[in-house]
């Protein structure tokens, strides 16, 4: 149990100094050059791990199967991610960060048209609260300084689009596993992001100095590899719920570095909507706990 703690914590952790290092990061390095970057890395981290379990596991991965990751890479990099970044550009971290965070609630919504998951009514009051608290975070009528409503765009699309990336991956993780199943689909992702950069003359390996390579190597290797393999690995010690608490960590724990490292203030808006989040987040993971222990 303790390993569980430790990994959760490790991955909670890291993805919530994720907005803040991107935020740091986005101002010397296009948004999308900065999305192949990480992503890149932190697949390749990732990849010997994978194989590791691919081999432990006896996993077969079909051709049909390299195409379906294809897609999910197609979903969550050169899409989901980009309008992530765009997101944390165009907003506060602290914004950015918790918007994101609802990620969850939008992955039961699309699960009840891919999967045999359906919505509920306790699913539907997760979801509508979640909309609340981004309301309240992003608050239209009263645009924070440092927010756009343009940003907050981007990370409720952002949210939206990861929600789908893991709804469909839920047809396949069980079959793959998530660890060769996340580094697989990051590096095919971002394969498909080289040609893209290329077509819109965007910077592959431009701006990068001897200063800003340690930045790029932190959101690379730290959060996007280490931070996805602890979550994985607190999933095979504990189980998807339990892992799945990093998320209901991270809208508490992202402000925090954010109000330190960025000097960001949080007002009382964004506390209600902080909280509205984490209860939309606590009432999915209790509904998953107690859709286990009915064995349903």
């Amino acid at each position: 149990m303790k390993k569980v703690i430790l990994y959760v914590m490790i991955s909670a952790t890291l993805f919530s100094t994720m907005e803040v290092a991107l935020k740091i990061a986005g101002a010397g390095f296009d948004a999308f050059q900065l999305t192949f970057l990480r992503f890149t890395i932190g697949g390749l981290f990732l990849l010997p791990f994978a194989l590791k379990q691919i081999k432990k596991d006896s996993i077969i991965i079909s051709r049909n199967d390299y195409f379906y990751l294809l897609l999910l890479g197609i979903v969550c990099i050169p899409v989901a991610m980009v309008f992530f970044q765009l997101g944390i550009i165009y907003s506060n971290a602290i914004t950015a960060a918790v918007v994101f965070s609802i990620n969850p609630v939008f992955t039961v919504f699309f699960t009840h048209f891919i999967t045999e998951e359906k919505l509920t009514g306790i699913k539907i009051v997760a979801l509508i609260t979640g909309l609340l608290g981004v309301i309240l975070m992003v608050t239209p009528w009263n645009i924070a300084l440092g927010d756009s409503l343009i940003g907050a765009s981007y990370s409720v699309l952002a949210a939206l689009l990861f929600g789908l990336y893991s709804a469909l991956g839920r047809k396949t993780i069980k079959r793959l596993k998530g660890l060769p199943q996340t580094a697989i689909s990051f590096l095919l992702g971002s394969a498909v992001m080289l040609p893209l950069l290329l077509v819109l003359g965007k910077p592959v390996v431009a701006n990068i100095t001897w200063n800003s390579i340690w930045l790029i190597l932190y959101v690379g290797i730290m959060v996007t590899g280490v931070g996805y393999l602890a979550y994985f690995l607190a999933m095979e010690e504990g189980d998807a719920i339990t892992a799945s608490f990093t998320f209901f960590i991270k809208p508490g724990l992202a402000p925090v570095f954010a109000i330190l490292i960025l000097n960001e203030t949080v007002s009382i808006n964004d506390i209600w909507g902080i909280l509205l989040m984490l209860l939309a987040s606590y009432i999915i993971i209790r509904e998953n706990k107690r859709k286990k222990f009915n064995g349903s």
